[in-house]
């Protein structure tokens, strides 16, 4: 591709300027909502050793993975969507955010994956034993570096260009495959399968089986005590919302975001996407695929029963300790101002006492 042809791509960048004002908002409460809620998330694991399981573990690491995302990728790319200079951070931040970019959107489709086979070894058989916290770390750092493998070919790809000679003050951070559009082509299919069909597919099927599993234990259960059946049935019924609304929510993210890369590989000539609203088109994708960080905290600690029982016993012995010490301080107060006003009487006493 020629530096011209780079440029011409830039010419709807205007009416996506116009939607400046729409779009910094929203980043902004993304980010804030998304690392507020992935840092709590990761602090209440760290601190309480009960949660130190295969499944919290890896729950964390989704959460670590969200953090990064929207600590280091997010950010960078938003200001680099509305700047008009273009890419302003330098050649090494370029190819470093380029990489992360592709290795935490990997590495949070592993962990949903493996979070979902968890949840279902969980169920299907209750008394197996667990994996050590060895295991655990051997299993986070597996995620992370299969992600890594997967991201190399963007990695290698990703060109910072300077467009100053061809007239336009701004540089831009992209990927160049130099007339290798074949391969570009099946990078992006593989992307696409590995990142979206293959991680859905496993979670559908995990939770599934997993639906399937309490549905056949409450009716063990029911036919032995008909008393539990109404415990049996709603629990069946939250456990079933919670594991559809996570499948939806990574379905419905991630879907448009893969379709509109697809389609920019498919359409070099822009004759589906317009050059005008390309752009405009890119960044709502790329807002609603980064918006999954925001809710996958909340959705993964509603699968677990100890997440909010921790929680809220932490919040209630913080508020608990933070009123007693109120009350001591008041207290101590009182003292020493019952203490004041009778050294100062004394003094008076004595007066009256030599009066008398």
């Amino acid at each position: 591709m020629s530096l011209d042809a780079s440029a011409s791509s830039f010419s709807g960048l205007q009416l996506l300027m116009d939607l400046k004002p729409l779009f910094i908002p929203l980043y902004a409460v993304l980010v804030l909502v998304a690392c507020s809620g992935n840092l709590l998330l990761l602090i209440h694991i760290g601190l309480n050793k009960k949660l130190h399981s295969t499944t919290n573990f890896l729950i964390g690491n989704l959460a670590l993975v969200d953090l990064v995302m929207c600590l280091f990728c997010v950010p960078l790319t938003a200001f680099y969507a509305f700047d008009e200079r273009g890419w302003v951070f330098g050649q090494f931040v370029c190819h470093f955010v380029t990489l992360m970019q592709t290795a935490t959107a990997f590495a949070a489709v592993l962990s949903l994956t493996a979070i979902a086979v968890d949840r279902y070894v969980v169920v299907a058989y209750p008394i197996r034993r667990r994996g050590g916290r060895s295991f655990c770390v051997w299993l986070v750092v597996s995620v992370w570096l299969c992600a890594l493998a997967m991201s190399t070919p963007t990695a290698l790809h990703t060109v910072y260009l300077d467009l100053s000679a061809t007239g336009h003050e701004m540089a831009v951070c992209e990927e160049f495959w130099h007339g290798q559009e074949l391969g570009r082509l099946i990078y992006s299919c593989f992307f696409l399968l590995l990142s979206y069909f293959v991680p859905l597919a496993a979670v559908s099927i995990s939770y599934c089986a997993i639906s399937c599993h309490l549905q056949h234990r409450a009716t063990r259960l029911m036919a032995a005590t008909p008393s539990n059946q109404e415990k049996w049935g709603r629990k069946r019924r939250k456990t079933f919302r919670l594991l559809l609304v996570s499948v939806l929510s990574f379905a419905f993210s991630w879907l448009p975001l893969q379709v509109v890369n697809l389609i920019r590989d498919l359409d070099t000539d822009f004759a589906i996407l317009s050059k005008n609203h390309v752009n405009v088109v890119q960044v709502s994708c790329h807002l609603l695929a980064m918006s999954s960080a925001c809710y996958n905290p909340f959705i993964y600690a509603s699968l677990h029963k100890k997440f909010l029982s921790y929680l809220c016993h932490n919040i209630f012995q913080r508020r608990k300790a933070h009123r007693a010490q109120s009350s001591l301080t008041t207290s101590s107060r009182m003292i020493r101002m019952n203490t004041s006003s009778t050294l100062a009487d004394i003094p008076m006493a004595i007066s009256k006492i030599s009066q008398d």
